[in-house]
């Protein structure tokens, strides 16, 4: 007999302690209400100077952009489409940054899921997930490489991998693949980057609660995945972004090459 795991209560939000003050940070794929938002609330909350954030939505991004700028000011926002598939589109988001001081921190943070057995998965399902989730981050993770080294920052990259890049789960090969790819990637770049100072990290969440996720997840599978976690719940998006703010700052000033669960979910 199967033992419910009891689900436990979100702890309280906590208060930004500046641990970006200064900074510019890029985000992608943000004009949802999933990580990627949670993350360019979290960076304002922690003094950033301006936030960059992408999504490929461009009435989302406007909104989104609108309603931070009435309430952290005009001057700490910033929002392009983006879609990281195009090289030329990850450049001119760069670009952006640069005109209000220049990238100081680049979280990747857009993907694409889907569900499809390897049976009957096309070569076109598989390679756009691939080109988004993996190749995407590739993109934003050298063009930002290179404007570190271009101005002698010692830059932070945070990756979103996921806990699917370690285990085995039904229709999930092309995003397994490709999020397994981004943990490499992250530990690779690492290395090429280290002697420019900068430092390349990943978060490995895997259930994060968001308006969409529970639209396009029936009920059913929305409780598995809940009982697979120690607390018997989702994260919270908020919660994964802590993380990933905390290894974007001072505090993880050592560390690099990581990839940080933020799940029970290691294996």
């Amino acid at each position: 007999m199967t033992t419910l795991r009891p689900e436990q209560p979100a702890p309280a939000y906590v208060a930004g302690h500046d641990l970006l003050a200064g900074k510019v940070v890029v985000v992608t794929a943000a004009a949802g209400a999933g990580i990627g938002a949670a993350v360019v609330r979290r960076a304002l909350e922690e003094g950033a100077k301006a936030v960059v954030f992408s999504d490929t939505h461009a009435r989302r991004l406007a909104e989104a952009e609108a309603a931070l700028a009435e309430e952290f000011g005009a001057d700490r926002v910033r929002q392009a489409v983006c879609d990281v598939t195009d090289e030329a589109q990850v450049s001119a988001l760069l670009d952006l940054a640069d005109s209000v001081g220049g990238v100081d921190v680049m979280v990747n943070n857009a993907g694409l899921g889907g569900t499809a057995s390897v049976l009957e998965m096309t070569d076109e399902q598989w390679l756009k997930v691939l080109d988004i989730t993996l190749t995407g981050t590739f993109r934003c993770v050298r063009a930002a490489g290179q404007r570190f080294v271009a101005s002698g920052r010692r830059g932070v990259i945070v990756n979103n991998a996921s806990v699917i890049g370690w285990r085995a789960q039904e229709g999930q090969a092309h995003y397994a693949a490709a999020k397994a790819g981004v943990m490499a990637l992250t530990r690779c770049a690492a290395v090429d980057l280290a002697p420019h100072g900068i430092r390349v990290n990943a978060v490995s969440p895997s259930l994060a609660m968001h308006p969409f996720l529970a639209k396009v997840t029936s009920d059913e599978l929305l409780a598995e995945l809940k009982q697979r976690e120690a607390f018997g719940r989702a994260a919270e998006p908020w919660e994964v972004a802590n993380v990933m703010v905390m290894l974007a700052s001072d505090y993880a000033s050592y560390m690099t090459g990581e990839v940080v669960a933020v799940s029970s979910q290691q294996a």
